[in-house]
């Protein structure tokens, strides 16, 4: 992994430090199981976390869906177990 993308994916885990605990967990155990992400996996995910707190844990929740399909695969990969 080259220098460039080594920081992005580390400024990627800071930001998904959250207020809500829920979310912190579910953040956790993402970075727990995901090896590699893509580049489009990586758009996805600052997308979702652009977004309020609560507004993410509505999506990941499943409260609410989005109709981006790219958001939508992130979200289901945030929610495997």
């Amino acid at each position: 992994m080259d220098e460039q993308r080594r920081v992005r994916r580390e400024r990627l885990r800071w930001h998904c430090r959250r207020a809500l605990l829920e979310l912190d967990i579910v953040f956790q155990r993402f970075w727990a199981r995901e090896e590699e992400l893509g580049d489009n996996d990586e758009a996805a995910l600052e997308k979702l976390l652009a977004l309020e707190d609560h507004d993410l844990w509505y999506l990941v929740s499943g409260r609410t869906e989005t109709d981006d399909p790219q958001l939508k695969n992130m979200v289901e990969r945030l929610c495997r177990d």
